[in-house]
């Protein structure tokens, strides 16, 4: 009778990676042989439907064709076998300590990347504010200088915490070497990591006197002015990043600025992707006869424009080169024409609408 993984550890076929894993967890603590009530033969049926369950090509395979091994059959790693926790103990009389199977993953990432290869170097924290631009800001780029209150690094002493001129004392938790190795203990059995000393960040030496403004922070809370650039075609909304701007913290990295956006609409031009868009509205007489209109463009500069005779309402015309500057190249002005009807005639103009007419316009 073929085996149902997913009815042997009590969980729907749609259950999360997660689910499954609960799942073992508490069937495994019940039925491990070891315990009182153990049942040798009901964990191996657990342990071989996690093993499989847990990994996606097996469960995949076993998902379409009711085998972890594909069509050919499968050959589940049980109780004790290639890929089994025999021997190990989940209960906790292995030394008194009960241990999670997710820690697993950490312990073989210290273990197989070298522990110091693998720490994160401390970092301050990120940082976020908002800017308001002008329309013409946005288009064109502008340096902004802000004010921001955050922890920044102590000038007094550099960031080291000490004070001025006094002697650097070797870090006893250390004994100097930056480092401290922690012992991690698993259903593996023990492993050994090494990582960054906490009391000296690092550095092997701490201060024998801490600095009078900081207190042996390293840091301090301030205002700061920031200069930042924001390069030309930025849009509504969107965030830029600053890196290096952010909270400053004792022996690490200082974090960055997040900075918001927002862009103030304009009164003549909306922006579609490098192109700027106006809407012109143009009397009858000025589409039938053409006209010239003066456009004043971003820059502040006037240009002419020639509206063609006989023009029609929605036509678009189009200034090339005067739109929105990017490493693309520079977009276009689209005008849009809206030709306005007059509400009510006079009796002589109607006259000349009705010769014109008659001549077939």
């Amino acid at each position: 009778m073929p085996k149902d993984y997913y009815k042997t550890l009590g969980v729907d076929k749609n259950a999360s990676k997660e689910e499954i894993k609960k799942a073992f967890h508490k069937l495994a603590h019940t039925h491990h042989p070891d315990k009182n009530n153990g049942d040798d033969k009901k964990f191996k049926e657990i342990n071989e439907a996690y093993q499989v369950l847990s990994d996606d090509k097996k469960r995949s395979s076993f998902d379409q064709f009711g085998s972890a091994d594909g069509p050919q059959g499968f050959g589940g790693g049980g109780y004790g076998g290639q890929g089994g926790f025999g021997g190990f103990d989940f209960t906790g009389q292995n030394g008194g300590a009960e241990f999670d199977m997710g820690d697993l993953g950490d312990i073989f990432g210290d273990f197989f990347g070298g522990g110091r290869g693998r720490q994160k170097a401390r970092k301050g924290r990120d940082m976020s504010t908002e800017i308001n631009l002008s329309f013409e800001e946005s288009i064109f780029g502008v340096d902004k200088i802000i004010k921001i209150n955050k922890q920044s690094t102590c000038h007094t002493c550099s960031g080291s915490g000490g004070k001025p001129g006094s002697k650097m004392d070797t870090c006893k938790v250390c004994n100097g070497q930056g480092q401290v190795r922690e012992v991690r203990r698993s259903i593996l059995g023990n492993f050994s990591t090494v990582k960054t000393c906490d009391t000296c960040l690092g550095n092997g030496k701490i201060p024998f006197e801490k600095c009078s403004v900081c207190h042996g922070s390293g840091v301090i809370k301030k205002d700061e002015e920031i200069s930042v650039k924001i390069p030309a075609g930025i849009n509504n909304g969107e965030t830029l990043r600053v890196r290096g701007q952010g909270e400053a913290i004792q022996g690490g990295e200082t974090g960055d600025l997040y900075i918001k956006l927002y862009v103030k609409s304009h009164s003549v031009f909306t922006r579609e992707d490098l192109n700027l868009v106006m809407d012109l509205k143009i009397k009858l007489t000025d589409a039938l006869l053409g006209m010239t209109y003066d456009l004043l463009t971003l820059e502040g500069k006037k240009i002419e424009v020639k509206i063609p005779e006989g023009i029609n309402n929605g036509e678009i015309l189009r200034v090339k080169g005067k739109g929105v500057p990017s490493t693309r190249g520079r977009g276009d002005i689209l005008i849009n024409i809206e030709v306005i009807m007059p509400n009510k005639l006079s009796r002589k103009n109607k006259e000349i609408i009705e010769k014109l007419k008659e001549e077939g316009l």
